[in-house]
């Protein structure tokens, strides 16, 4: 059983994703609980890259209910193309915020976040079922490695959503 995730000696984002992929996937193997798969799925990725807020909501209705994560207290329920997360689950795309106080209706569920990336992830349903939701507190922190090594990542849970 693992009790650490592995963190490379090179700061280069490519190479933290290559590295936790196959250590997630050693994580995940035979869980067939999605809470539990996104817990360890956001400690993880808080672990490797020392983000601000690393969490998942998930589809409730006709909102974003809040899921495992890490990080300071978090808004609980976000509506449908509502704030970046509810607008990346509207749009079915993954959304990625430079700066988030530029982001028309975002929601400040921390003042200390700069920047943002979501996820869409599709359950069996081909629906979104949740999203991965991670903030920095750095401004533009988030770029096309982090589009594809997040997505590649989520993949590893999609098959438990709904």
């Amino acid at each position: 059983m693992a009790d650490q995730i592995l963190v490379p000696a090179s700061a280069i984002r490519s190479v933290r994703y290559r590295a936790l992929l196959p250590q997630l996937q050693a994580l995940l193997l035979g869980e067939q609980d999605p809470v539990a798969a996104m817990a360890n799925c956001s400690a993880a990725l808080h672990q490797m890259f020392r983000w601000h807020w690393t969490g998942f909501y998930r589809v409730a209705g006709d909102q974003l209910v809040l899921g495992p994560f890490q990080g300071p207290v978090a808004c609980n329920r976000i509506p449908y193309g509502k704030g970046v997360c509810g607008t990346a689950w509207a749009q079915d795309r993954t959304l990625v915020v430079p700066d988030v106080e530029a982001f028309p209706g975002h929601i400040a569920c921390s003042a200390a976040s700069r920047s943002e990336i979501v996820v869409p992830l599709h359950g069996r349903s081909g629906k979104v079922a949740a999203v991965l939701d991670v903030d920095s507190s750095l401004p533009d922190d988030f770029g096309p490695e982090d589009e594809h090594g997040l997505a590649t990542l989520c993949q590893l849970i999609e098959s438990l959503l709904p």
